[in-house]
C-alpha cells in the first residue's frame, strides 16, 4: 500500500508541475484562470510579418481543369475568388477569434503554388503594431482552403484540406521558420 500512496504523491506533483507550467505559457488565461486579451498596452510597436500555408488535395478529376494556374468552374475562377475571400477574412480575425486584437492590416499576400493534385496556398499578412499578425496569416490561409473547397465541392467532394500551419514569423519577441 506505501507503494501506491507514494506513487499518487509523485503523479499529484507531476500534474501540479504541468499545471503551472501551462499557467506561464497560456497568455490570454488571466491569474484566476478566465480568459483574457493580453495587455499589449507597454509594447513597442515593431514590423510584424507571418507567413502562413494551407494544402489542399483536389484529385485528379478537379486538377484537370487547371488551365494557364487557374479552375475555371461555374460559379467563377477559383483561385482568384479564394484569394479575395482570405484576404477579407484575413482583415476581420479580430472578429473571428475571440481573443484576438483587431488589428489594422497593412497588407496581405497570396502565393498559389501546384504539387500534383495539391494547391498549396501562402498568405503573408504585414503590420507595425505591438501585436503580431500570425492568427491573421494562418486565417487567410485557412478561409482560402476552404473556399477552394466550396469553388470546386459540385465537381467532386473527394477534397483534402490537409494542413494549415504556421510557416514563418517576423517582428515582436521571438522570430520562428519552420523549413518546407
Amino acid at each position: 500500500m506505501p507503494i501506491a500512496i507514494g506513487a499518487n504523491a509523485q503523479r499529484s506533483k507531476e500534474l501540479n508541475k504541468q499545471q503551472m507550467t501551462l499557467e506561464k505559457t497560456l497568455t490570454h488565461i488571466n491569474k484566476d484562470g478566465n480568459p483574457n486579451m493580453v495587455n499589449v498596452s507597454e509594447k513597442r510597436i515593431s514590423n510584424r510579418t507571418a507567413k502562413a500555408m494551407a494544402v489542399v488535395s483536389l484529385g485528379a478529376e478537379i486538377m484537370s481543369h487547371l488551365d494557364k494556374g487557374e479552375i475555371n468552374t461555374k460559379k467563377g475562377p477559383v483561385l482568384q475568388t479564394a484569394i479575395i475571400a482570405g484576404t477579407m477574412a484575413a482583415k476581420r480575425t479580430g472578429e473571428l477569434i475571440p481573443l484576438c486584437h483587431p488589428l489594422g492590416l497593412e497588407s496581405c499576400d497570396f502565393e498559389i503554388r501546384f504539387s500534383g493534385n495539391d494547391v498549396i496556398i501562402y498568405c503573408t499578412a504585414g503590420i507595425n503594431a505591438k501585436t503580431g499578425i500570425e492568427m491573421e496569416a494562418l486565417t487567410g490561409a485557412s478561409l482560402a482552403a476552404l473556399t477552394v473547397y466550396d469553388m470546386c465541392k459540385a465537381m467532386s467532394h473527394d477534397i483534402v484540406i490537409k494542413e494549415i500551419k504556421l510557416m514563418e514569423k517576423k517582428g515582436g519577441k521571438n522570430d520562428f521558420k519552420r523549413d518546407e
